[in-house]
């Protein structure tokens, strides 16, 4: 079963809907995984949503603020949502597909602005959180995907200039090297490399502080999709729809999409 699964950091489900039917004009999506939707999961925008044929809704929500979604064209189990920040913030879902394989949705915490955990606690909550993914990835023995905004940039191609943001959070080497023990506790492959190999650039984000995004190209790969090492031959491609971020009152991430045979 040929399956399309989308990962999207939207910036507000309800002030950009017309980001999802953009996104589905250009590509038939399955499955659209969505962080920051920044709305509770009783003002969700289940209509909207179910106009576009995603019929299957999963959420976690919080108001202004974090949450993520899953909506699917096909039926699938809810599975579980996991507080990793130990705070109640909505930031992960996962769901059972058809074949049994678990998705896994999370948004990671941004980690504010200074990289020093005694001097900005919510670098250090950051960083607490990819701990505790760390732990409960290392125990986990069955297929599985997870994707999201990761909000770490791991490698010098990453982003448009590696020495000037070295000390920059999102690409610090401590976040780097949390981010790397992350994906060794299970073996994670990293499809955007795989299929987009160092050095060339990827990124997935720009911020909305630049005059013009696409000349300067300042860009930094914070949203990410990892899969179980034994479902790597069922993996057939990753598209970064990078023209997204020109597209009317844009999110400042671009859609990942996850072509699999499941």
């Amino acid at each position: 079963m040929s399956l399309r699964i989308a990962s999207w950091n939207i910036n507000s489900i309800r002030a950009r809907p017309h980001l999802l039917e953009q996104l589905l004009d250009t590509y038939a999506i399955d499955i659209l995984c969505l962080q920051e939707t920044k709305c509770e999961d009783n003002s969700f925008p289940l209509a909207s949503v179910n106009e576009l044929g995603f019929r299957h809704i999963f959420t976690t929500g919080q108001r202004m603020h974090h949450g993520v979604a899953i909506l699917s064209r096909i039926p699938l189990e809810l599975d579980c949502r996991h507080d990793w920040q130990a705070n109640g913030e909505a930031r992960h879902i996962a769901v059972r597909l058809p074949s049994g394989v678990a998705l896994h949705n999370v948004y990671v915490p941004a980690g504010g602005d200074i990289p020093d955990r005694t001097l900005n606690p919510k670098f250090g909550q950051k960083l607490d959180f990819l701990q505790r993914m760390t732990d409960w990835s290392a125990a986990i023995r069955e297929p599985s995907i997870i994707l999201g905004d990761f909000n770490i940039a791991p490698l010098p191609e990453d982003v448009w200039d590696h020495k000037a943001l070295l000390n920059v959070v999102s690409h610090t080497p401590v976040e780097v090297a949390a981010l790397n023990a992350l994906q060794k506790s299970h073996n994670w492959v990293d499809l955007g490399r795989h299929f987009v190999p160092a050095p060339q650039r990827l990124y997935t984000w720009w911020s909305y502080r630049a005059n013009d995004w696409e000349a300067s190209n300042r860009g930094r790969r914070l949203d990410h999709v990892w899969c179980s090492p034994e479902l790597l031959p069922t993996a057939r491609s990753l598209t970064t729809l990078v023209p997204a971020r020109g597209w009317q009152r844009p999110s400042d991430h671009v859609p990942l999409i996850a072509e699999f045979d499941l």
